[in-house]
């Protein structure tokens, strides 16, 4: 009786997992075709997320302040971050204009760029004095020569500085348009909130909403302990490089400011502070060196204030995740980095404990 039946049963398996098969691909295919659609918008509506989640204590203090219109404090919300990424930029485009135009003028009233010789003392700087030295005074007496010389390099190097900054201008334009993304999202801040509720209920069940504060608090933590501080520093380091008439004080202090989220702002100081004790007087050279030694020593104080605060987990995880991430993803990797680390380490946790909590109430 059973070998009677088996080929039937056999093959209606066949054909239920067939149907299964085909269902599951057309979900699939219907999922990379919509994730093909939205690809361009992800990156801008990802941060408008950040933005939002970042803000949003903020704005709730806003808007009871506002006696509850949410809208109000959502566009206000909006301009200011607006106000934050425009001025910057703006005042680092004036640095960046204004160098270029000392540069053109020098080279039209002299007719040749002119760089004076280099100091008595550069030649004794530790390992890279000689070539210092010899490097500057081929630039002070043959720069034509000097920049022959370096012919391959420099054509080399600017297809890509083009290229670096259409890419800067592109991501200052997504980053308006995210700040603009991030005050839709807090002007519909309580629906968000059930949206991304029912998602992590969805992954994680019952924990979903633990899960969901730890995405929050990590964003949080991030903005504050690594984006804010590395901030801070570099307004400080660009207020020392402005007082001390570097040249391309607005190059320095954007890359300063990369360097900090890098955990490496420190060592950008040194170059700094070496050409201004070549060039300017003792006592100035001084004071700007007390100065870079309290911008850099600045984030050991405010980072354990702020990294990690308000988050379930250690502060080496959400440090680690975020510098990984930024190291494999970019700026955006900052966030995802440390929310997947730290996610990562609960489940970790809750897998540990699992069979032990098992065995005790066994």
């Amino acid at each position: 009786m059973i070998t009677d039946d088996f080929p039937g049963n056999n093959t209606a398996h066949i054909r239920r997992a067939i149907e299964v098969s085909i269902r599951v691909g057309l979900v699939l295919l219907l999922a990379a075709t919509c994730l093909l659609i939205l690809r361009p918008f992800i990156p801008l509506v990802a941060w408008g997320i950040i933005i939002a989640i970042a803000a949003y204590p903020a704005y709730k203090k806003l808007r009871s302040l506002l006696g509850g219109r949410g809208t109000l404090a959502a566009v206000i919300c909006a301009l200011v971050f607006l106000a934050i990424l425009i001025i910057p930029v703006a005042l680092l485009a004036k640095t960046l204009i204004s160098d270029v135009q000392v540069l053109s003028i020098d080279i039209i009233k002299d007719g040749a760029l002119s760089i004076p010789p280099p100091p008595a003392g550069v030649e004794g700087w530790f390992l890279v004095g000689p070539s210092v030295a010899r490097i500057w005074n081929m630039a002070s007496t043959n720069l034509s020569g000097l920049l022959q010389s370096f012919a391959p390099q420099i054509k080399g190097l600017v297809p890509t500085l083009f290229a670096a900054s259409a890419g800067i201008g592109l991501n200052i334009l997504q980053f308006i348009l995210a700040i603009l993304v991030a005050g839709v999202l807090l002007a519909n801040a309580s629906g968000g909130a059930e949206v991304s509720r029912s998602l992590a209920c969805r992954l994680f069940g019952e924990q979903g909403s633990e899960y969901q504060d730890l995405a929050g608090s990590t964003i949080r933590s991030v903005t504050n302990g690594i984006l804010g501080v590395a901030v801070v520093q570099s307004f400080c380091a660009g207020l020392g490089f402005l007082v001390v008439g570097l040249p391309g004080a607005g190059i320095w202090t954007l890359v300063f400011l990369f360097s900090s989220v890098l955990q490496m702002g420190a060592v950008l100081l040194l170059p700094a502070v070496i050409y201004v004790f070549a060039t300017a007087s003792t006592t100035k050279a001084i004071l700007f060196l007390i100065w870079c030694v309290f911008v850099g020593l600045m984030d050991n104080v405010l980072k354990p204030l702020l990294l990690g605060r308000g988050v379930a987990v250690p502060i080496a995880v959400v440090f680690l995740g975020a510098i990984g991430g930024f190291i494999a993803m970019g700026i955006i990797g900052l966030f995802i980095g440390a929310i997947i680390l730290s996610v990562g380490y609960k489940l970790f946790l809750a897998w540990l404990e699992g069979p032990v909590a098992a065995k005790l109430e066994g």
